[in-house]
């Protein structure tokens, strides 16, 4: 029996069965992995870290998107950075009021194992009419744009190789530069109970350059060893603060199916465990 073991932390891994191995290579950027386990489908392996599976894809990609775009009365212009997967964009195209999503993607070998290996998660994303997609790098693209988004979402591994300098003051405050007057920032960052210096450095950054810097939290099963942590942060402190008649009755008029979000799940989120408001207070 083959097994894949993902060690994040020096005293802590987690397994899981290969039933199959889809592809092995490497990219520009880092080796790749597609593999297939019994329970959760197929799964994304990026330089031995699992980056997303079919099974609980949903609750990351649901929650990184719902959340700000239903906090936004009206947002129509939308840029995710990372997101190579294109599980993000698809949730994010569900919403009708969009009517553009950039989508800045460092390794584009990413894109195509996507397109190939991943089509029930992006279910043709990459080719809706209201996609830019950007072969590029993030931070750069935020550094030089003329462009204004409502919303941005980063959806980055973690803060290692690649992935650095999407946890840097500069590259919060260049998303800032690039946000509207009422625009929110989401991002990705860990599981607070192992990452807390991460989480803690991300959001006093937030505070930093924003109204309103916080987090809320998410369970994804195969993000080991404790609840997920989504960095926000905006200049307009209200938007924390829908009601939650108003996310449901922007929730009924988009009219779409989810897994894991729902208004409550929502109001929920930002409830923040002990723990994790000690982190970041």
């Amino acid at each position: 029996m083959n097994w894949f073991t993902e060690i994040l932390h020096s005293d802590l891994a987690q397994r899981l069965r290969v039933d199959e191995i889809l592809y092995e290579g490497r990219t520009e950027f880092q080796d790749a992995k597609v593999i297939s386990n019994g329970r959760l489908g197929k799964i994304l392996v990026l330089d031995n870290v699992v980056q997303t599976t079919l099974g609980d894809e949903f609750v990351y990609h649901e929650m990184l998107a719902h959340v700000p775009l239903f906090s936004h009365p009206s947002p129509k212009a939308v840029l995710i950075i990372g997101g190579g997967d294109g599980g993000l964009l698809e949730e994010a195209l569900k919403h009708p009021s969009i009517e553009k999503v950039t989508m800045v993607e460092l390794d584009g070998g990413v894109v195509d194992l996507a397109k190939e290996h991943f089509q029930e998660l992006n279910q043709g994303a990459f080719d809706d009419k209201r996609t830019n997609l950007i072969i590029g790098d993030g931070a750069k693209f935020v550094a030089e744009t003329n462009e204004k988004f409502d919303v941005i979402l980063v959806d980055s591994t973690d803060p290692q190789g690649p992935g650095e300098v999407l946890f840097s003051k500069i590259f919060y405050a260049n998303c800032k530069r690039c946000l509207t007057e009422s625009g929110i920032l989401v991002t990705q960052n860990g599981v607070p109970f192992l990452q807390a210096s991460e989480l803690a450095g991300s959001v006093a950054h937030f505070r930093d350059l924003f109204n309103d810097g916080s987090a809320y939290v998410i369970t994804v099963p195969t993000y080991a060893f404790g609840m997920m942590a989504l960095g926000w942060a905006t200049d307009d402190k209200s938007l924390r603060q829908v009601q939650l008649s108003s996310l449901e009755e922007r929730f009924k008029k988009a009219n779409f199916t989810t897994n894991y979000y729902s208004p409550e799940v929502h109001k929920a989120a930002f409830a923040l465990p002990m723990y994790v408001k000690r982190i970041i207070d």
